[in-house]
């Protein structure tokens, strides 16, 4: 039932008179019930509470699972996957007007006189036997090219990292949607009641550290079961989790226990779905107290495994090491697990730091599709890699012969996808002789979220939850489309 109409449900005659007689005393008990976020309710309510909605999946889905690889601040798809040998003639030479048709550029390059195209700075070789280009700075990815798809006509209509960064993630380049994951919980639930539905991990890079916010993963109108759980690295992953000094495990249930009861009266008297979600959380909690320390505890992993992802693995809170959690994540049956990344905004310097971003996200992300495969995981895991938007074909500030940077570029820009029913050894899309502007087969963010959607078994159109008058998607009313193109 949703949760508009199980409220208007709940709301009887004698809750409407407590509703209009006792607004103090429900404010009282609201603030006191938000304070008190360590309740919990008995195990049967909350694992009634963690199932997706009926008739999900709408069809059989080809993924179980997505691993999100989110590269924060927009990775260079020039200097990445997006090569073209005739770029090293037009090094130097102005961008023309008839390219760039006056499009809305940030507020960092608006002054600029002159455009200089720029090269990539890297080699570019063939690789597989799908003969792909890729470059220099990824030759982990370069041997697994095979068996991803790469979609270098994929656009967005944002130019700055907040907008674009929250569009892609939720859906509207405003504040207060939901997230990918968080639609992800919302429909299908999960299998497993000992750990989210959805997890999020940060790692970051050499390169710029422009902010992240708890919304990108943020559960917005849903029901905020359904919100993104960050791990930490470290010997604590999530905060709050470990019982206070002098509360055992058996205390613990007792106290929550009875506040689970107080809850539940809450509930019966005001009718608040929101009181649900709180009762399934403090559950989940109590539960992950004993499931969080066994999947981050990497003890029981070869040493072929760990060497597979590079010397960065034994390192907590790395891309590395963060990468194997996310494999023993999906191993659990979690649905979505995202990395986010960050130090991909390279405005100077970014010869440098490109090449030490990519130096600490190749090998993992590599490895994590060889581990999968080898595990017989990958054709229902769905990994995913991309940022925000791309980068410009021209130079922010003066050209120098070793040093430059690009600006943000949404017009085109590349991500890829392994697994999940997705074709391997394949590109999609293509860009003009500038990496500026898309010549074909165009896959707007929407079209993006859509296939994920569609490869986990639900129709974008159908997954709906009524909010402002409006039957909210991911994919929000405007059109959108599975790109069947790379699908098997």
């Amino acid at each position: 039932m949703h949760p508009l109409e199980e409220f208007q449900q709940q709301l009887n005659r004698r809750q409407l008179l407590a509703n209009s007689a006792r607004p103090l005393g429900a404010a009282a008990l609201a603030l006191l019930s938000d304070r008190g976020a360590s309740a919990l309710a008995a195990p049967q309510v909350a694992a009634a509470t963690r199932q997706g909605l009926p008739g999900l999946p709408h069809f059989a889905p080809k993924a179980k699972r997505v691993i999100y690889l989110f590269m924060a601040g927009g990775p260079s798809h020039i200097d990445t996957f997006d090569y073209k040998p005739e770029l090293r003639e037009i090094h130097g030479k102005q961008l023309p007007a008839s390219v760039r048709m006056g499009q809305r550029i940030t507020g960092m390059t608006a002054g600029q006189k002159s455009f200089p195209c720029v090269a990539p700075m890297f080699k570019f070789e063939k690789h597989g036997q799908s003969g792909t280009y890729v470059s220099e700075v990824l030759p982990h990815i370069a041997k697994v090219v095979d068996e991803i798809a790469i979609i270098k006509s994929v656009n967005t209509e944002a130019i700055n990292h907040d907008p674009a960064i929250t569009f892609i993630n939720t859906g509207a380049q405003q504040p207060g949607k939901a997230s990918l994951g968080s639609w992800i919980s919302y429909g299908l639930g999960s299998p497993n009641s000992e750990l989210p539905a959805y997890v999020v991990m940060i790692s970051r890079g050499p390169g710029g550290k422009q902010a992240l916010y708890e919304r990108l993963w943020g559960a917005g109108f849903l029901p905020s079961k359904h919100q993104g759980v960050k791990f930490r690295g470290g010997s604590d992953p999530v905060l709050y989790l470990k019982n206070p000094a002098g509360v055992d495990r058996e205390m613990r249930r007792r106290m929550l226990d009875r506040i689970a009861k107080i809850n539940e009266e809450h509930f019966d008297d005001f009718g608040d779905p929101e009181t649900k979600s709180r009762i399934s959380q403090y559950e989940m909690a109590f539960r992950m107290q004993a499931s969080v320390p066994e999947l981050t505890d990497l003890s029981d992993e070869t040493a072929t495994v760990m060497e597979m992802y590079g010397p960065d693995a034994k390192t907590p809170g790395t891309f590395a090491r963060n990468c194997i959690i996310a494999r023993r994540l999906a191993e659990r049956g979690v649905p979505f697990t995202q990395l986010f990344h960050r130090g991909w905004d390279q405005h100077g310097n970014l010869p440098k730091d490109l090449r030490g971003q990519c130096q600490g996200i190749d090998q993992p992300a590599a490895a994590l599709i060889k581990d999968l495969k080898q595990r017989g995981m990958l054709d229902d895991t769905l990994v995913i890699w991309g940022g925000e938007f791309g980068r410009t074909i021209y130079s922010q500030g003066k050209l120098t012969a070793n040093n430059h940077g690009r600006d943000h570029h949404g017009r085109c820009f590349t991500i890829w996808m392994a697994g999940g029913g997705v074709k391997g050894g394949v590109e999609y899309g293509k860009t003009d002789d500038y990496c500026y502007n898309i010549v074909e087969n165009p896959v707007h963010i929407r079209d993006m979220n859509a296939t994920i959607l569609h490869q986990m078994g639900i129709d974008q159109n159908r997954l709906t939850f009524k909010y402002q008058g409006l039957e909210q998607r991911i994919t929000g009313v405007e059109p959108s489309r599975v790109v069947q193109e790379i699908l098997v």
